[in-house]
């Protein structure tokens, strides 16, 4: 059964107002595009993390005691590997969150799985754990593109996967994959679609590969690689063809976009991801984790990148934190405004620049121009960008803010 959460009133799309984001951080192995906070151990500090991540959460209910107070709508367990993490401990967590903090009567619980770690007990552990949405990490079917991507699943592991989420009786199976591979073909990201609406899932997030090239960002392997010139990535052109084959095949099956990169059966979109696309408040807990909260000012925080330095900070009673940032009126507004443009449903943009303080008249030429040349669609107020436009969805923001 869906999650049933009220809809944001500057996008009409359904979303948690206020969720929890847990990041597990241990790997096997790092893939070479990874730029996540993770921390790769043959041995991981179950037991350890587990009380730490509670531990952080006391320290920050002492220091923003209101906390305990908001209702809490989501909560997602992304990582790193969380389902290295045995259940008992999950289940731990969950109980020691649920003991702390309101959670909503129909709490969406999220995990992220690889499909090598999917066995029929581990998940059945999850599911009595409380988490009632799968999100597995497929990123294709393809030897090919799995090798250039440095996964350690095969195809016949995903169906596997699969199969064990319907037997632990998951309510929601999402699936998450990758296309703009080096190497890979609009044919192959058409039957990585196929076959994965074949698998009848609720959700299916395909991303198209993104390289940071920030001088300040983090290198990756395959960064690095681009940059000497041993890899290239498709051309844009080709990248546009793969993201339409994937929109065609998903729409066919029933799985409705409702997100540039983001597609659902009615009642099964990400409710907690749809909270960072429609300015809701998330605190955050682990290894790397950002969190947002509006009070008692507007703020954002990172916590410490590294596993065993997060592990003494927290045992040691400090808050983890890596950094703080205050956001400006400003700030809120461009997000606000770019992440409501990742909907297909829109946003109200007149109420976006009411509720920042930002003015109408500039923009409003700069709108109808948009409507103009195919780029977006206005209704009711509510702007919303046409496919045309999702495409180019970073200049149509930039033009905007």
């Amino acid at each position: 059964m869906p999650f049933d959460a009220p809809a944001d009133a500057l996008t009409g799309m359904p979303a948690a107002r206020f969720g929890l984001y847990l990041h597990f951080p241990y790997c096997l192995a790092k893939c070479p595009y990874c730029d996540f906070a993770v921390a790769v151990a043959r041995q991981v500090p179950e037991e350890r993390y587990a009380h730490a991540v509670l531990k952080e959460l006391d320290a920050r209910l002492a220091a923003e005691p209101s906390l305990a107070t908001k209702t809490l709508d989501s909560l997602f367990l992304g990582g790193g590997t969380p389902s290295l993490w045995h259940p008992r401990y999950v289940a731990q967590v969950l109980d020691g969150i649920a003991a702390r903090l309101r959670l909503a009567p129909h709490v969406e619980v999220s995990l992220e799985a690889n499909p090598e770690r999917a066995d029929a007990e581990r998940f059945t552990g999850y599911r009595a754990a409380g988490v009632n949405r799968l999100s597995l990490g497929v990123q294709s079917f393809q030897p090919e593109t799995l090798k250039a991507l440095g996964r350690a699943h095969d195809a016949a592991m995903v169906d596997e996967a699969v199969r064990a989420a319907r037997a632990a009786g998951f309510p929601a199976v999402a699936m998450d994959f990758i296309y703009g591979v080096h190497g890979q073909t609009v044919a192959q990201v058409e039957a990585d679609a196929r076959r994965a609406v074949a698998l009848a899932p609720e959700h299916l997030s395909t991303y198209a590969l993104t390289v940071e090239r920030d001088v300040l960002a983090e290198d990756t392997p395959l960064s690095k690689r681009l940059k000497r010139g041993e890899l290239e990535l498709p051309p844009d052109d080709t990248v546009v063809d793969m993201a339409r084959v994937v929109r065609e095949v998903y729409g066919a099956a029933g799985l409705h976009r409702y997100e540039v990169s983001n597609h659902a059966r009615p009642g099964y979109s990400s409710r907690h991801n749809t909270l960072y696309w429609t300015g809701g408040e998330y605190l955050a807990l682990g290894v790397g984790a950002t969190g947002m909260l509006l009070s008692p000012q507007p703020h954002r925080y990172v916590n410490l990148r590294s596993a065993e330095r997060y592990l003494v900070a927290v045992e040691a009673g400090r808050l983890p934190e890596e950094g703080r940032e205050a956001l400006t009126p400003e700030e809120l507004f461009a997000e606000r405004l770019a992440m409501g443009l990742r909907l297909v449903s829109g946003v109200d943009w007149e109420a976006v620049c009411a509720r920042y303080g930002q003015p109408v008249e500039p923009r409003r030429a700069e709108v109808a121009r948009l409507v103009e040349h195919g780029f977006a669609t206005l209704r009711d107020g509510r702007l919303a960008l046409t496919e045309k436009g999702a495409d180019v969805h970073s200049a149509v923001c930039a033009r905007l803010i």
